[in-house]
């Protein structure tokens, strides 16, 4: 545990130095600013902050890959991996630590955008049961989101290839409903089960199902032992 929480330092320590970082975080807020202004600020000022939730999960398929490409693929550019993989770390403290740093730099994002609805408040209540739901759909998707960017990094030493293995692995989740709706029938129903867009929708209503929420702890679990074996593969080659 000491020395995976001493890689989750580590990592946030190099989070913090990236620009990148400040730059995902300046176009996250700037965008979400724009769309809830748009949405809400103006008339008719709607008390509904699922709008905002949706805005910001969206974001999301952008931000994250940018937030997870230099995990693991900077190590294997510099060459330091060698270091780490035959330190007395063990893969998964390495994965589990540097995950746990995304999972810190998201729920940043996720406390950040509770601006918005301290803004909303003011204009009138809001349902609580879907505000909180709303906001532990959105920290549950980004942290599936984080683990499969986590694992696209894993895959390769360019930062910016990557990025994008990331942002189309996630596009692949993503799109899942639609590809079902074109194919139709059973297959559909079966590609239906592993949207991590439509599993949102129930939390997002205000309806806590427990099958949603073991959905993306499982898909995170998956994409973080796929990378443990990726990176257990490059120690023994």
């Amino acid at each position: 545990m000491r020395r995976m929480m001493a890689v989750c330092r580590k990592e946030l320590q190099m989070y913090f130095y990236s620009p990148v970082a400040y730059a995902a975080f300046a176009f996250f807020f700037l965008i979400a600013g724009y769309f809830f202004s748009a949405n809400f600020l103006y008339p008719p000022n709607i008390i509904d902050i699922r709008p905002t939730i949706g805005t910001i999960t969206f974001i999301y398929l952008f931000i994250i890959p940018l937030l997870t490409m230099r995990l693991v693929s900077d190590e294997l550019r510099q060459g330091t991996d060698e270091l780490l993989l035959t330190s007395p770390v063990s893969i998964g403290e390495i994965v589990i630590g540097k995950y746990l740093a995304a999972l810190a730099v998201q729920l940043l994002l996720v406390v950040g955008s509770l601006l918005y609805p301290l803004i909303m408040s003011r204009f009138g209540p809001i349902d609580q049961p879907t505000l909180w739901l709303s906001y532990l759909s959105m920290f549950l998707l980004g942290a599936a989101m984080m683990a499969i960017g986590l694992f696209a990094s894993s895959l390769t030493a360019h930062q910016m290839v990557a990025g994008i293995a990331g942002f189309a692995i996630l596009l692949v989740f993503w799109t899942i409903d639609w590809l079902g709706d074109s194919v139709g029938g059973k297959i559909k129903d079966y590609l239906g089960q592993f949207s991590i867009v439509s599993r949102v929708g129930d939390l997002q209503k205000g309806v806590l199902d427990f099958s949603d929420v073991i959905f993306y702890v499982t898909l995170a679990i998956v994409f973080l032992v796929l990378s443990i074996q990726v990176l257990e593969r490059k120690r023994w080659r």
